[in-house]
């Protein structure tokens, strides 16, 4: 639960700024930032046709059914569920299936979010405290090619700045269909010439589902920051508790056979519990040599509860499959890196480099459950995860014409793991990884560009699967990529092609009977991406983009086919985003999902499916606007996530029947918000 001292802070500031109402001046490099009318990619920080930043104007006109939405602005990435709304999202980019988060690092504020040896998944991705408002900029990258960033983070990453001040102070209610409601405020105030940004959020939501959900989220942001000619100072605190009842996956032989309706569940005592207390220091140094040193501090206090049944009476027939996966952890780490430019000759030289350390100290468990009552332990294990990373990048320009970036990072891992169940799976193990990059770009003319990029990179494997005494997981994965891609861009208009490539020495994939991923043999994918972005007026922009992408096992005869199951092959997006028509504001989304294998021997693929979204605001008053989000604007009957496993129903046959494994999207629901400006 969220400390006291915290609640009363926020609440206190709160009423404060309510007395003294006073709209705070968004600070200039704010005003510049949201104000922006280009798209995504500032083509002075371009290093590959596949990584940009999302401004502020690209997210706020958007229809979100959930936090975790806003990622959906990188081109190609999807975020969908397969159970409740506390638990961390599925991602998929690159025909990856992430799973909650394996292979896209994603940081706030420079903070990193992803958690490995997670109960639930490796690399767990829970974004859940995601507060949308307070978002400045996205930055995002694909592909191993950048030296700064290491684990996770081979098919992509995202920075999620937030902001440091707001223009106004605002209080936003919404409530809607399934009795959705979310109460947030939010603000700032100067304070010792420097400036303290609060936000708080309560959100409550039942969902379609036949067992209520009951998702409770109690959500909250302090920070301070302080600016001078010399430095920038910034401190954030973040908390977050939520608890929810969840539906997960269910066997659609069950829907169509009328043992439960679409949003029915066949263990109603699935249910999830989650916390998250964060403390983050970032210092920048501007020195008189043109150069910026970046120094980052964090701590982080994480748990979760999570009982989940996914394949109901297959491998216990009388009280049924219900796990329940714990974990609790304390992470701490810090980063310094060094970025100053210079020139040699006629050559403009960019050199950047850094260190960073983090250490996970982690309690992770999966037991045997049956209403959410503990029956049995099936692994219980303390784990002390630490991670060393050096990383240098050498950035040089001819002629303003050429850019050749050459980089090289040192991934050195300990792993110290204690089984409470099987000593033998107890022990101590070090590794590193050295990962070299390298980028090329050409410029045509002042508006194309072309680029090459390649590099190394990697992901860490469950210290648990690695410390095994039979049958040991790898502990570090290494991929291979390669990518190469043009770019146009004037001053409203963006658009980009690129064709990449992707291996990986090992794959993670589903498993029903563990709720978690488990590794396979090495596979590589290919693909295709292009994006537009296109202001068609001052008030009316327009984008879209679309991937293609192939994955395939390098050794089909052991995995059993050559597909990767649950790997996305085709995505498109488009969206039209209407700010400021005669006080009228809004937004309209379509997604594209096509179709998937789930069987590495492609017999089984899921059903593709397309949702439509949208957004309808006005400004009633200077300070008061009114909208509402429409989701799922055509009631599409579409599947949120689909697996193929074996699973058994009470009355089956002994060893179950394999079957799709599916999780609905949402029916079309409203949601009207009322916003307050103060």
């Amino acid at each position: 639960m969220l400390h006291f001292t915290f609640r009363y802070l926020l609440m206190l500031i709160i009423f404060y700024n309510l007395a003294h109402a006073e709209k705070t001046e968004t600070l200039d490099d704010i005003q510049v930032s949201s104000t922006q009318s280009s798209p995504k990619v500032d083509l002075d920080v371009d290093d590959s046709s596949s990584s940009g930043i999302i401004t502020e104007k690209q997210l706020k006109n958007r229809p979100i059914s959930r936090p975790t939405d806003v990622l959906e602005t990188v081109p190609g990435l999807t975020v969908t569920q397969h159970s409740g709304a506390g638990k961390a999202n599925q991602y998929f980019l690159r025909g990856f299936t992430l799973d909650h988060g394996t292979d896209f690092y994603t940081r706030i504020d420079g903070m990193p979010i992803n958690l490995p040896t997670h109960a639930h998944g490796q690399g767990y991705l829970d974004l859940n405290f995601l507060i949308p408002e307070l978002i400045e900029n996205i930055n995002y990258t694909k592909g191993p090619y950048f030296a700064d960033l290491g684990d996770f983070s081979s098919t992509g990453s995202a920075n999620i700045k937030y902001k440091d001040a707001l223009e106004d102070s605002i209080m936003s209610v919404t409530y809607g269909s399934h009795d959705y409601a979310r109460l947030l405020n939010m603000g700032t105030a100067e304070v010792n010439d420097g400036t303290l940004l609060y936000a708080i959020e309560a959100n409550t939501n039942n969902g379609p589902w036949d067992k209520e959900e009951k998702s409770k989220k109690f959500n909250g942001v302090l920070s301070y920051s302080k600016q001078n000619d010399s430095s920038d100072m910034k401190i954030t605190y973040m908390g977050y508790d939520a608890k929810w009842n969840a539906t997960n996956q269910v066997p659609l032989r069950a829907i169509e056979g009328g043992t439960i309706g679409r949003f029915g569940t066949l263990d109603p005592s699935d249910a999830g519990e989650s916390s998250r207390h964060s403390l983050n220091t970032r210092l920048d140094f501007y020195g008189k040599d043109d150069s910026i040193t970046t120094l980052n501090a964090f701590a982080t206090k994480y748990d979760m509860d999570l009982y989940s049944n996914f394949t109901f009476y297959l491998d216990n027939p009388t009280q049924g499959d219900q796990i329940y996966q714990k974990d609790e952890r304390t992470v701490y780490g810090a980063d310094i890196s060094n970025l100053k430019n210079m020139e040699i000759g006629n050559v403009g030289l960019e050199q950047y480099y850094g260190a960073s350390v983090r250490h996970d100290d982690i309690d992770v468990g999966l037991f045997n459950s049956q209403q959410r009552e503990t029956i049995g332990t099936i692994s219980n294990n303390h784990i002390k995860q630490t991670n060393l990373s050096l990383f240098y990048q050498m950035k040089m320009i001819f002629d303003n014409k050429y850019k050749v970036t050459l980089g090289l990072r040192d991934d050195i891992f300990r792993f110290n793991g204690t089984s409470h169940i099987n000593a033998l799976d107890s022990g101590k193990t070090n590794t590193h990884m050295l990962s070299p990059k390298l980028g090329f770009v050409y410029a045509v003319d002042k508006h194309n560009e072309v680029f090459v990029n390649a590099g190394t990179g990697l992901h860490s494997n469950d210290v648990r699967g690695v410390l095994l005494a039979s049958n040991p997981a790898t502990p570090l994965v290494r991929t291979k990529g390669a990518e190469i891609g043009w770019q146009r861009k004037t001053k409203d208009f963006l658009s980009s092609v690129t064709l990449w490539t992707l291996e990986s020495d090992s794959e993670l994939v589903f498993a029903g009977d563990s709720g978690s991923t488990e590794p396979t043999g090495p596979a590589k994918r290919v693909g295709v991406e292009l994006a537009l972005d296109m202001p068609i007026n001052k008030w009316l922009t327009f984008d879209v983009d679309a991937t293609v992408s192939r994955a395939r096992y390098e050794h089909p005869e052991v995995e059993g086919g050559s597909y990767v199951p649950e790997a996305m092959e085709k995505t498109a997006s488009m969206a039209l985003l209407l700010d400021d028509y005669n006080d009228y504001f809004g937004g309209l989304k379509v997604r594209y999902l096509g179709s998937k294998a789930l069987t590495p021997d492609n017999s089984v693929r899921s059903s593709p499916s397309t949702l439509v979204n949208l957004k309808a605001g006005k400004h009633i008053k200077k300070d008061l606007d009114l909208s509402v989000d429409v989701l799922n604007v055509l009631n599409a009957k579409n599947y949120d996530i689909e697996y193929y496993y074996a699973s058994r129903l009470q009355g089956e046959a002994v060893g179950g029947i394999e079957d799709r494994m599916v999780h609905p999207t949402d029916p079309i629901s409203f949601r009207v918000n009322l916003t307050y400006k103060y």
